[in-house]
């Protein structure tokens, strides 16, 4: 269950970004930004590693029983899919980096909630919280770059 579901929202996030690669080669980037071959790979990693931290603390303590947890974790799945609706689709940069903002803040709480219930589950976020935040430098940073296309 928690597989498919990150699974649909990596399916989701990788139709939206496949799509506009073009749009993305235009764009005048900061020279730390990874080439855009490494998005998928990353992104795929970080989809199972979350997948695994989610089913941990359903396994452990069922829906009903770690309600909140689960909730937090869908939430951030669904802010995950939207960001790229907002920068590839609708190419809107201050929405993008408002979306951003609460994706790393739902992602935080998910990790800190997750933690709290099985340490593992919450380290396996380390590396999400990280690269969310990574990609919220790198959101503004576009924008700022791209305010014409963005």
């Amino acid at each position: 269950m928690w597989i498919l579901g990150t699974s649909l929202a990596a399916v989701s996030g990788a139709v939206t970004a496949t799509s506009s690669r073009g749009f993305y080669a235009t764009l005048d980037k900061p020279r730390w930004a990874p080439p855009a071959r490494l998005f998928g790979p990353a992104w795929t990693v970080l989809y199972i590693v979350m997948a695994i931290a989610a089913w941990r603390i359903w396994n452990a303590y069922g829906f009903t029983d770690a309600r909140g947890e689960l909730t937090l974790y869908g939430i951030q799945l669904v802010l995950n899919a939207a960001w790229n609706w907002f920068f590839f689709v609708k190419r809107n940069g201050l929405a993008s980096t408002i979306e951003v903002s609460l994706l790393l803040t739902s992602v935080i709480a998910t990790m800190v909630a997750f933690w709290q219930r099985d340490v593992v589950a919450g380290a396996l976020f380390i590396p999400y919280v990280m690269w969310v935040s990574f990609a919220t430098a790198l959101t503004v940073s576009v924008w700022r770059r791209n305010p014409k296309l963005l």
